[in-house]
Parts: C-alpha cells; structure tokens; sequence
C-alpha cells in the first residue's frame, strides 16, 4: 500500500486509495470506529471520498489515533501553548513520515543538497516530540551541506552565517516558526533577494496575532525578498503543503484538501466559498487519513487552497497558520 500511496498520478487512482485505507480504518481504528458508529453512518455505503465521515482533530488530544495491533516507533505532539492540552500522534512507522516529507520537498523545492538548509525553530527544539524538528533535522542532514544547521537565539550567529551564504552565492532556505522570524528581523536586517524564507505558523502566544499580509510584508521587508514561503503541516499528519507565496498552498499527489459546511459537518462544499478545512493524507495510513481540522479556508482551482483563519472558539495552535484579518 505504502507504494502505491507515494505513486499516485491520476484523481482516480488517490479516490480509489482512500477509499480501500477509510474500510480498512473504520474497522481497524478503533477510535475512528466508534466516532463512525457514534454518528449512525454505515461505512459499506460510503462510495465516494465525499461522503467519507472525517474525524474530529480534538480527538487526538483525548484517544491513541492509531491501528489496532500496531506498537507507535515514535508519538509526535503538538506545541500546545499554556493551558492547552497537546495532541498526541503515534507512529508505527516512522519511514512512512520520512517517506512522505521527503517526496513532498523534492516535489516542491528539489533536492535538499542543492541548499544550505537553517532552521529557525526555538520553541519546537526546546520540547519533545516535534515532527517539524524531526523533518527539519532529515532535511538538513540530507542536505550534506556544513552550513545547515538549527538555531536557538544567537540570532548575531544565524546573521553572520546568511552574509557569509549570501557573499559566496549558496541556494539558502531559512525555515522558521513565525514568532522567531519576527524577533529575528526586529534586531538585524539583511538584504537577501536569493533567500527562500519559510514560514511555519505559530505565535505560540509570543505577542500579539497579526495577519499572514502583515507578517509576510514584515518578512519580506526584514529579509530583502520578494515573497515568503509558508508550510501547513501538523502533528496529526505525516504530509505538508506548501505555499511559493502570497498564502496560497497546494498539496503533494497523496494529500487533499476539501472544504465542509459548519452548520454541516459531513457536507462537502464545491465551489471558492469558505468552510471548515477536512485533510485526506493518505500517509497516514497507520492511524487515521481522514482529519476535520479547526481551520477554515477556500478551495481554488488546480487544487490549490488559501488558509482564512480558525474556526471561532477553537484553539490557537502552535504550529498553525497565522489568522487572516
């Protein structure tokens, strides 16, 4: 299944996929299970990946999201912000996490030796279980390059490193938690046009929320750029999507987006309207590929799809995307 997941060509062949792993999940998942019966649908009637019952986020806060018969390699968390309850994701095969995030950079950006790979990531390297740090960390060892690396706060060190990267011409990504990104550019400024900056999200309640326009127009004013990069990604999927600019994301082969009503959580929405955003990752195919997220966006055409903000009262999240005003 697992290579077939990461081969995918046509809609057709990703419709038929989810299909075959949402029987074999509503059986073998046992909280998903019980979400599906709870909620009186019939899992034999469900024929197209529409009709497919998502599960809520929230529930891996509460429950073991993962196969029966399946011992976790690794259980990744969420970065919580005080107060909150993490979510908590076990992994029972970690190679299909490496899998999935590898393909999906090489899909997007190229291969990671073409770069010197600086991941600006504090708050998430000072806890355990990031998988952002984890892909970071992959992704920097495969870049095989001495000048990747991960930084704290010695943003003096990570300045004189991109002049050092820009003086010699050398492809740079600059990945970093939003918060750090910020605090970094209201100490130094640098004029960078070649930098690929990478925005994950997540104020982590380090000052006020702003806009993803405002801190986009900050970044790109603080780096010397022409456009910020962003990656939408969590802890309770192994896939991310990636935006080259302006907020506007689309998703690897084995990953969709589709929008649902909030006064109807199991209807589906066609069109550029706004709604909750449900995730299909099929790479999780070991706990559950079908996620009712707390954030809302719009689908666009070619598959791409914007981020408008958090479904009201829900909670903010670390590694989630800034709130559009």
């Amino acid at each position: 299944m697992k290579e077939r997941i990461f081969n995918i060509t046509t809609q057709e062949e990703f419709e038929k996929i989810a299909l075959e792993i949402f029987r074999i999940q509503s059986t073998k998942c046992t909280p998903y299970r019980d979400f599906i019966n709870l909620v009186g649908i019939d899992p034999s009637a469900i024929n197209s990946i529409e009709k497919i019952p998502f599960l809520p986020v929230s529930l891996f806060k509460t429950h073991s999201i993962i196969c029966e018969g399946l011992d976790p390699e690794i259980i990744f968390t969420s970065s919580a912000t005080t107060g909150m309850v993490p979510s908590s994701h076990p992994i029972a095969d970690l190679s299909i996490y490496k899998e999935s995030f590898s393909r999906a950079f090489r899909h997007f950006w190229g291969e990671p030796s073409e770069y010197a790979i600086l991941a600006l990531l504090p708050s998430y390297l000072e806890r355990e279980g990031s998988s952002l740090v984890y892909m970071a960390d992959t992704l920097i060892k495969e870049s095989c390059n001495k000048d990747s690396g991960f930084y704290l706060y010695d943003f003096g060190t990570l300045y004189e490193k991109l002049i050092s990267l820009k003086e010699r011409s050398v492809k740079t990504l600059l990945l970093g938690v939003s918060f750090a990104l910020l605090e970094f550019i209201n100490e130094y400024k640098i004029n960078f046009p070649e930098l690929i900056v990478m925005e994950t999200g997540g104020m982590k309640g380090r000052g006020k929320e702003i806009s993803r326009e405002d801190l986009h127009l900050a970044l790109k004013k603080g780096f010397g750029v022409a456009k910020i990069a962003s990656e939408y990604g969590m802890a309770e999927l192994l896939s991310q999507a990636y935006s080259y600019g302006e907020g506007v994301f689309k998703t690897p082969p084995w990953m969709e987006i589709l929008i649902r009503d909030l006064s109807n959580p199991f209807r589906i929405l066609n069109g550029n309207v706004s709604g909750g955003i449900n995730i299909i990752d099929l790479a999780n195919l070991n706990s559950c590929s079908f996620i009712e997220t707390q954030d809302m966006g719009i689908k666009e055409a070619g598959n791409t799809f914007r981020i408008s903000g958090r479904i009201q009262n829900s909670e903010l999240r670390g590694c989630n995307l800034l709130l559009e005003q």
